[in-house]
């Protein structure tokens, strides 16, 4: 028996993919004007990225940028949320390439969703990670040990607790799986708020993004 234990091959275990459900209240008026950006040059450390950059965003419009490695991509992003918190009453919800900008890698994730400590929050709370597939380990452990991918659930779902009206979102499907990218996609596709985000995936440009633009060392170019 022990030798014959040497050749079995362990059943993989069958991944489920996660569900996103945005609030169907968020609703942003088709003609309401979300941003009007105009920059002569974009800049990083003094160094010069892109110049000339114009983007007028109006409705629930899902703006995806291109463009070239180092052209300054999520710059361009970070200056458009500067620009948007200083000039909009709009919720915004924000996905960064680098997620520990915004988790705290020894907190847990149910601490970063709820923090008042109201029962009924945190059961949402709870209620929502189920819907995303984390375990009860993970939900407890602390977020530096998570995957990269849990990491960006966890940054969605904080978005959709806090009702974001814009998202602005750096490579969203970048840590999914094959199985639960077409599940986001699906769900931002549906969200009835703004989205402005800079992606390579193919699928996500295809079936969420109703703009795009790319970046390039002259500007923002419409496609």
């Amino acid at each position: 028996m022990d030798r014959a234990t040497d050749n079995f091959i362990e059943i993989p275990s069958v991944e489920e993919a996660s569900e996103f459900y945005f609030d169907s209240s968020i609703h942003v008026h088709r003609h309401k004007k979300i941003l009007d950006l105009s920059l002569e040059t974009l800049e990083i450390a003094n160094k010069q990225l892109s110049k000339n950059i114009k983007l007028s965003i109006i409705g629930p419009e899902k703006v995806a940028i291109i463009g070239e490695n180092g052209v300054g991509k999520s710059t361009l992003l970070k200056r458009i949320i500067d620009t948007l918190k200083d000039h909009s009453s709009f919720k915004i919800g924000y996905m960064p390439q680098n997620y520990e900008e915004l988790l705290d890698p020894n907190q847990t994730p149910i601490s970063f969703l709820e923090r008042t400590g109201d029962k009924e929050a945190m059961t949402k709370a709870f209620t929502h990670m189920g819907s995303v597939k984390f375990t009860s380990d993970e939900m407890q452990q602390k977020i530096g040990q998570l995957s990269g991918g849990q990491k960006a659930k966890l940054l969605l779902l904080k978005m959709i607790m806090d009702g974001c009206e814009i998202l602005i979102l750096d490579e969203p499907t970048r840590n999914f799986s094959p199985l639960t990218t077409p599940v986001l996609c699906h769900a931002l596709a549906q969200y009835s708020g703004a989205i402005i985000s800079v992606s390579h995936d193919r699928r996500y440009l295809k079936e969420v993004a109703t703009t795009i633009y790319e970046l390039t060392n002259e500007g923002l170019i419409k496609k």
